[in-house]
């Protein structure tokens, strides 16, 4: 097994955002808490229906003091193009969805899932992403989510949340971080890794996302499941900080490789992103938020599924 060397980096210092002006991109509820009065933070709370039933009316039950809403499934920031689901929406689409939330490009956003599931996690990140897409570095994610923050005794809030008024926010597309059909195309035969997210029965082919038209990973992907990545403390989900060293290494990817996270729709891939980018120091990683969606729109691509009894994968063209 390739062995790497992965050096977990920038993970919660209460320092460094008074030391640097940058929070890091993982906060937990203490840091979050300590600086939840600061005048350019804004809590961005992102609960939905794929957080085990949160939504709008669970927010206004109990939220961190000062949060604001946003649904991200139904709030506008993925969209279906041309029978693909969970695409990046056009840029002045998103820059008028952040600006809405009264977020400019001063401010520094804690995105806040619910904690609930190992799922809720790539809300998250994928929220995070795309605010990196955007060029908008001031941005982190809370550890535990909601969950974490009410597990950690702090005060909740009712109602309808902060009121911000409407904000100028500007995004700088930053192609790098995403992975077109054509590069994903091309990385199939340059030294790229192409790594897919999903848990083993949608890798080996024995599962099928109805959002996918054929079962099966990509020809000579690698497998990192987004859920082995995070682990469950007092009732609360959590990014295990700890054991990702082991888990990247399992998975027997290579830092230094240009590295493509894909999934089914661009969810599960972001929490991968996530974790290769932002905390395990990887230089070039994007995310193919088509995924599975569009890859397998075309019968003429090839797909690879697990033979079952034999421990390799097969090329399939569907």
């Amino acid at each position: 097994m390739l062995r790497v060397m992965v050096f977990i980096v920038g993970l919660v210092a209460t320092s460094a955002f008074a030391a640097a002006g940058k929070a890091p991109p993982l906060v937990d509820a203490g840091w979050l808490h300590a600086h939840l009065q600061d005048e350019t933070l804004v809590v961005l709370d992102i609960r939905s229906a794929i957080d085990n039933g949160g939504d709008r009316s669970g927010f206004n039950q109990a939220h961190i003091p000062g949060a604001v809403y946003s649904n991200y499934a139904t709030d506008g920031w993925r969209e279906t193009r041309e029978g693909v689901q969970g695409l990046l929406p056009p840029v002045r689409n998103v820059e008028r969805l952040i600006g809405g939330l009264g977020i400019g490009n001063s401010h520094t956003v804690v995105i806040v899932p619910a904690g609930t599931g190992p799922t809720d996690f790539g809300s998250a990140a994928r929220v995070y992403w795309t605010f990196r897409v955007l060029g908008h570095d001031q941005v982190s994610i809370l550890n535990g989510g909601f969950a974490g923050w009410q597990a950690a005794g702090y005060d909740v809030a009712s109602g309808d949340g902060g009121q911000r008024p409407v904000a100028s926010f500007q995004g700088e597309l930053q192609e790098h971080l995403i992975a077109t059909l054509a590069e994903v195309e091309q990385a199939r035969t340059e030294q790229a890794q192409l790594v897919d997210a999903r848990p083993e029965d949608y890798f080996g082919g024995e599962t099928r996302s109805p959002a996918a038209k054929a079962p099966g990973t990509l020809p000579g992907a690698l497998n990192l499941p987004h859920h082995t990545l995070l682990s469950e403390q007092n009732q609360a989900w959590y990014l295990d900080v700890a054991h990702l060293t082991e888990r990247i290494n399992e998975a027997e990817l290579n830092r230094d490789a240009e590295t493509i996270a894909f999934c089914n729709t661009g969810h599960w891939a972001a929490t991968d992103w996530f974790v290769l980018s932002e905390v395990a120091g990887f230089d070039r990683v994007a995310l193919y938020d088509g995924s599975m969606a569009e890859w397998s729109q075309d019968s003429s691509r090839p797909m690879q599924v697990a033979k079952r009894g034999l421990g390799k994968l097969l090329d399939i063209f569907n």
